[in-house]
């Protein structure tokens, strides 16, 4: 593939993401506390979220691999920011929630899949065969910007994890409404911080691949959000009213 079939490839992925957004706030994706059966076989949650996030590192080191540059310092940097949202995500993540007997469908399992096929694609190709970026590159404002944005996002995203996961005292069943960090501001802070882990990760490589994974991180989350934020007020009475979907003050 040619950089310029590669470029238009992703301003096109970009185009469906934007597509995807605007489908998204009038359709819930049917897992976690929306699942649904109508979306037919269900499996077991923990083992979905294994397979769907771990299978974006898979393709990306497939394409590492297969690629004819040679990994700098940088990329290999790059490539470690990734993986360690990812690893946490796929394998550290699935194994603290408090989900035992909880089940998604594998439609939605799938289409992860093949959403992180692409994106995966996107970002081990780049890498791979059309950028090695120099060492210079750690000391540029793009680089030192996006790492601390990134390294915020993913600050946000685990405490507020952490938050939903010790929800519940031992025993507990059901939902309870989140009070502490971020959760005082918005519904969705985990999603929050993905949001901006993204946004940052798109800065620190200045990337086209960056950006649309971004694009699609936003176009993914912010409905996702919404949806939870939506679910909360129908589900209690008392929610407070002053609280956001996902970006405190302003949605």
């Amino acid at each position: 593939m040619t950089f310029e079939q590669y470029t238009l490839f992703a301003w096109g992925w970009i185009a469906v993401a934007v597509i995807v957004f605007i489908a998204l706030l009038f359709i819930t994706a049917p897992y976690g506390r929306h699942t649904k059966t109508t979306w037919g076989p269900l499996i077991d949650n923990k083992l979905g979220w294994f397979v769907m996030e771990f299978f974006v590192l898979a393709v990306l080191f497939f394409f590492l691999y297969k690629g004819t540059n040679t990994i700098s310092l940088v990329n290999g940097i790059i490539v470690g920011f990734f993986a360690l949202h990812y690893v946490n995500r796929s394998i550290i993540f699935p194994l603290r929630i408090q989900t035992n007997g909880k089940k998604m469908p594998l439609t939605i399992t799938l289409m992860a899949m093949c959403f992180n096929l692409v994106n995966g694609f996107l970002i081990g190709y780049y890498l791979g065969e059309f950028v090695v970026y120099p060492v210079e590159w750690l000391l540029t404002p793009q680089f030192i910007i996006g790492t601390l944005i990134f390294a915020v996002g993913m600050f946000i995203n685990w405490q507020s994890d952490n938050t939903l996961i010790h929800l519940r005292k031992p025993g507990e069943t059901g939902y309870k409404i989140p009070q502490k960090g971020l959760f005082r501001y918005v519904s969705c802070p985990n999603l929050l911080g993905e949001v901006v882990e993204w946004a940052g990760f798109a800065i620190l490589t200045w990337s086209l691949p960056g950006l649309a994974f971004f694009v699609w991180t936003f176009a993914n989350l912010v409905p996702r959000a919404v949806s939870h934020h939506k679910w909360y007020q129908e589900k209690f009475p008392d929610y407070p009213k002053e609280r956001k979907a996902v970006f405190p003050f302003i949605w």
